[in-house]
């Protein structure tokens, strides 16, 4: 091998590059030589100021960004930092509620999908990232997209670049070779199928050097009074998300009305939450509907005053737990595991997760058995009124 080829070898991958490949690498997609040129001036900028702090890069969704909030705390100790010294690069989809959950902390947020699609928008970015100046680069995400997560930890310039090892297939190889091949330290948090609290924990074990164990996602948040107007200021009042940003993970409705039929006859106020256009009028009276006319602050105001919370796997069902409301999650198989259910030791006792299981688990919800793509996933749809329900009643019961 070459003076200047570059290596690491890790859980059965060899990940090698020399020069020649790092200037015409073989297998990378279109977008990626689109977008080439750009990210090499970004990173070739000579900034005169000192490197220093830790750039970490969140591209991920906001239920993600919940399981990984726990572990930020230790980047402080495992690089030897201030918390400070510490800027998050984040999502635009969580930036109004981050001065709250990552106080102490700097967080600057990015539109993810216009940095993934749109090359001056991309290359205004790089140049913000580069112009940072970090010391170290980390990236903890298994599920990731290297044009995304990787590049900008790249474009950074950072001398020492940390991430773990991503979930790999054919298609994506190549991209992560060129990215990770030039990284510092590449950590292996587990195989496919393992949670991303679990693997973050590894993470920060592997870092600071001690055994760090999984925990309950948690954050913090204000004790504002939430906007729900009920005949009875006080009275206990029940959550439902039946949306997503996927059909198929959506419960079916008819279902989530029948629920809150029966919550109301146990007593409780029904406030149904969503983002806009993700859910269709009830045309019932008694349900307060709120879906898409809360701001995401307002929603995790709701979600923290609430007696339970039945919600599908997606964002709110994640912060509603890491609040400490009971909440209950309906949960389908594709990819079964990783991000719902949570393991044994970090699923708190105010959380439920209930599924239908099924051979077609993990099929990464490319599901070929709907009719329509509008339609929920059979394994959605399949998990029954009565296990939501009296999941629903062991949450209930167990209230002060």
């Amino acid at each position: 091998m070459a003076a200047n080829d570059q290596q690491s070898s890790i859980a059965g991958h060899r990940l090698i590059s020399n020069a020649f490949w790092r200037v015409l690498p073989a297998g990378m997609r279109r977008r990626w030589w689109l977008f080439r040129l750009f990210d090499l001036i970004a990173r070739l900028l000579p900034v005169p100021a000192r490197r220093r702090g830790v750039l970490v890069v969140r591209m991920d969704g906001i239920g993600d960004m919940v399981l990984f909030r726990n572990s930020l705390d230790y980047y402080a100790e495992a690089f030897g930092v201030d918390k400070s010294d510490i800027t998050v690069l984040g999502c635009d989809s969580w930036r109004s509620i981050a001065p709250e959950v990552f106080a102490g902390y700097r967080v600057i947020t990015i539109n993810e999908h216009r940095f993934a699609k749109r090359v001056f928008y991309r290359f205004r970015i790089s140049l913000m990232v580069r112009g940072l100046n970090p010391a170290i680069a980390v990236c903890d995400q298994y599920l990731r997209r290297a044009m995304m997560a990787d590049s900008l930890v790249w474009v950074s310039g950072a001398p020492r670049a940390v991430s773990s090892l991503p979930f790999i297939n054919e298609k994506t190889r190549s991209e992560y070779l060129y990215y990770m091949s030039q990284n510092t330290d590449v950590i292996a948090t587990g195989d496919y199928p393992d949670h991303e609290i679990a693997r973050h924990a590894r993470f920060v074990s592997q870092l600071t050097g001690r055994e760090i164990a999984p925990a309950p996602p948690s954050i913090n948040w204000r004790d504002d009074t939430p906007p729900v107007d009920l005949l009875d200021p006080g009275a206990p009042y029940a959550v439902l998300n039946p949306g997503s940003n996927e059909y198929g993970r959506r419960w079916p409705m008819a279902k989530y009305l029948e629920l809150a039929k029966r919550l109301r006859d146990k007593g409780l106020g029904v406030v149904l939450v969503g983002g806009k256009g993700e859910v269709a009028a009830t045309g019932d009276n008694d349900i307060i509907d709120l879906s898409g006319k809360t701001t995401l602050a307002q929603l995790l105001d709701i979600l923290n005053h609430a007696a339970l919370v039945v919600s599908n796997d997606t964002g709110p069902a994640h912060l509603s737990i890491a609040l400490g409301t009971p909440s209950v999650v309906i949960v389908g198989g594709g990819h079964f595991g990783c991000f719902v259910p949570y393991p044994d030791q970090a699923c708190p006792d105010t959380a439920r997760f209930v599924y239908e299981k099924m051979d077609c688990y993990h099929c990464f919800w490319n599901c070929p058995k709907r009719a329509t793509n509008t339609d929920s996933f059979p394994c959605v749809e399949a998990v029954s009124m009565d296990a939501v329900w009296d999941a629903a009643e062991q949450l209930l019961d167990a209230r002060p």
